[in-house]
């Protein structure tokens, strides 16, 4: 007879699994729940089969934004609810909704599930998270509202009071969860030179991808001065990432007639040039056709998917502070220096060598991609690794790629979205993780370059 465990036992067992583990069942345990619900007929008009559903599921829970099929033709209103509210959990993280409702029903939070969101916020230390998570949460909500309102003055007079409001609400939540799902089959190219689409929707992907501690820090210092180094480093990164790629993209693609050339205005040509420079910091959404970039944008476009956005943020990537040490590593080592220095602070070599493990194993999980992917599916290599980098750093741009993969090049996709959204948080359970050696070996010496 099979020995069958209490329920109170099994969920005692489930928090005793370390950390990382525990984290990435929570968010596997959200696709499946997904999943099952976009497949249920009351989430959709059209024919939708159980490996589109799940990875449609995996898209949102991941907040990356490919799909295999059209959201808007395809989901009913109970359907696109679950997309929306998926993506919400995923943006947000699924703890971080958690541990909130239970604060708010009295319970206490044990330490076992303050290490798992823990590792969810990326943090170092279990203090202050519930004040961490308030700011998450207030933070959210009042962005999400503000940009539905913004967006309700474009989408009411078109589409009336019921559909217009439902697309404000939805494409707020997802713009600023960095998720790009849009509920139109050219995504938003119908406004590509509406000057509110064009300003409301990137800069709520911005707001999200700034992350919630660079929030809370401009909001409680208000000065310069006195922000974190942290915030420092993300504000002025993402000014200089936002002008390469606003900058880039318009000298590269002005005359190209599939994308900025087939434009009638300089304008429209202006707007698209900003809104597709920054839409690949993991937000998604495009106002143009881009299968039709040419190959020197496409390069640029995958290397700011790779970098992503701020940690503790809706973005994916390996972030931009990681990308900010390694250019200050590169520095200090031409310089003969032995520290890191960044506006009057100075970063160790342990943040160095968690921005080596963090890229290290950001760019064997992409090679690996690559290649298998190349193996099941015989297609141009450009599309095959854009639709990888899209998937690692959870963009949901695409060149078309996806909807022609088999069933082996879409479960490959699948895998990537989740360890691009879930990947770092693990890697953060060992960064964070010290061990003292119990033997000291002799110094050796090993040739470089």
């Amino acid at each position: 007879m099979r020995k069958r465990w209490p329920s109170g036992r099994r969920a005692a067992l489930l928090w005793r699994l370390p950390p990382p583990l525990t984290l990435a069942l929570f968010y596997l345990a959200a696709v499946l729940t997904g999943a099952f619900l976009l497949w249920l007929p009351v989430s959709h008009v059209q024919p939708l089969s159980w490996g589109a559903a799940v990875f449609t599921s995996t898209s949102a829970v991941t907040v990356t934004g490919l799909s295999l099929v059209d959201v808007g033709s395809t989901f009913t209103l109970f359907g696109e609810i679950v997309i929306a509210v998926l993506i919400q959990l995923g943006g947000l993280g699924l703890m971080t909704f958690a541990v909130l409702l239970v604060s708010a029903l009295g319970i206490p939070i044990g330490l076992p599930h303050r290490l798992v969101l823990r590792e969810e916020v990326n943090q170092t230390s279990v203090s202050n998270l519930m004040g961490l998570l308030r700011v998450i949460a207030a933070v959210a909500l009042a962005c999400e509202a503000a940009g539905a309102v913004v967006l309700a003055t474009v989408f009411v007079p078109e589409f009336g009071w019921a559909e217009g409001g439902w697309h404000s609400v939805f494409h707020s939540v997802s713009a600023f969860n960095n998720a790009g799902f849009a509920l139109f089959p050219d995504g938003l190219a119908h406004w590509v030179g509406n000057p509110v689409i064009n300003l409301a929707i990137p800069l709520l992907f911005i707001l999200g991808g700034l992350g919630f501690i660079v929030l809370g820090d401009l909001w409680q210092k208000r000065r310069w001065s006195r922000l974190m180094v942290h915030s420092k480093l993300m504000l002025a990164g993402t000014a200089t990432l936002i002008a390469v790629g606003g900058l880039g993209f318009a000298a590269l693609e002005w005359n190209n007639p599939a994308t900025l050339g087939a434009l009638d205005s300089t304008g429209a040509r202006l707007w698209a040039s900003w809104f597709q420079g920054v839409t690949p910091r993991t937000a998604g959404f495009n106002t143009l056709d881009m299968g039709g970039m040419h190959d020197s944008t496409t390069i640029m476009v995958m290397t700011l998917m790779v970098i992503g956005g701020g940690s503790t943020s809706t973005a994916g990537g390996i972030k931009v502070t990681t990308v900010i040490v390694l250019l200050l590593a590169t520095i200090a080592f031409f310089r003969r220096r032995t520290e890191l220095n960044a506006f009057g602070r100075s970063l160790g070599i342990e943040e160095m060598m968690k921005v080596m493990a963090l890229t290290t194993i950001s760019v064997v999980i992409m090679l690996t991609g690559f290649f298998l992917i190349s193996i099941s599916h015989d297609g141009e290599f450009l599309d095959l690794a854009f639709e990888v980098t899209s998937a690692f750093g959870t963009v949901g741009l695409s060149r078309g790629a996806t909807a022609e993969l088999d069933g082996i090049g879409r479960a490959l996709i699948m895998a990537v979205m989740f360890v691009g959204r879930v990947g770092p948080l693990t890697l953060g359970f060992f960064l964070a993780t010290r061990s003292v050696p119990r033997v000291r070996y002799p110094a050796g010496e090993v040739y470089l370059g």
